[in-house]
């Protein structure tokens, strides 16, 4: 059988092809960590993994969990089709089950905050903040961000693609990109104007003043600046910036100079 080139394809499979293939996308050492063994189930035989991939459907979710019965996965992943057939990452996190968790994801009521995109539970994401969070997240990341660009370039190179496109939520997680070498399909402007907003005498310095989330040390902290932006220091959201990925290829874009994290 031909390997499919498109998740649509993928999603014509049968299921346990399905799986197999999109599997693939979990990096070697995330399974070590916390040793998952490769059936994905635990010692009662519940599945570690919750995903949706329907036939028809041009997207895919995964969810890795290092217990069955633990609030939030420890790799969650959700790809679509591009209209010409690309691979589009919608949204990729990795959290650690570990560290502290912070409902930034909900309001107290339960609600869905779409990770501050829709709504704002302040109180969390004050306390997110305080605890050296960026904004939409959890919980602290894993660290594991370049064996997951590796299982990733490995998943989309058995498609039969050389590239991918990610989509940035937040201003940091774009510097993140860069930072593994992507390049901007569109928002490079975008992101070399704030930067030079945040420069000495910027139309966004000027707006630091020093509350919770726009403090005046954003202008040398890409966390900082992440949250003042997500504070709405732009006067607009951030939308509008899409990154892509040649594989094995280091794109060498920054629009930050050397400005730490």
């Amino acid at each position: 059988m031909t390997q499919p080139s498109t998740i649509g394809g993928i999603n014509l499979l049968p299921e346990e092809k399905k799986r197999e293939i999109y599997c693939g996308l979990i990096p070697r050492e995330l399974l070590e960590r916390f040793n998952i063994p490769r059936s994905f189930t635990d010692a009662q035989g519940r599945s570690l993994i919750k995903a949706k991939w329907a036939p028809g459907s041009p997207s895919a979710e995964l969810a890795l969990f290092h217990q069955a019965d633990f609030p939030d996965p420890i790799l969650y992943g959700h790809l679509t089709d591009t209209m010409n057939g690309q691979i589009h990452v919608l949204l990729y996190i990795l959290n650690d089950p570990s560290s502290p968790r912070f409902d930034v994801d909900k309001m107290p009521d339960g609600r869905p905050t779409k990770f501050g995109t829709l709504l704002r539970n302040l109180e969390a994401e004050k306390a997110a903040l305080e605890a050296g969070l960026a904004p939409g997240q959890v919980r602290h990341g894993l660290r594991l961000l370049n064996p997951a660009v590796i299982a990733f370039e490995n998943f989309v190179e058995s498609l039969g693609h050389d590239l991918y496109f990610v989509e940035p939520l937040y201003y940091h997680n774009a510097i993140i990109f860069e930072r593994y070498g992507f390049a901007y399909q569109q928002g490079r402007k975008l992101m070399e104007r704030i930067h030079s907003g945040f420069a000495e005498g910027g139309d966004l310095l000027k707006k630091l003043d020093n509350s919770t989330f726009r403090r005046v040390e954003a202008k040398d902290s890409i966390r900082l600046r992440s949250w003042a932006i997500h504070d709405g220091l732009l006067g607009e959201p951030f939308t509008n910036v899409t990154m892509y990925k040649r594989v094995g290829k280091f794109a060498g874009v920054s629009t930050t100079a050397d400005t730490k994290w």
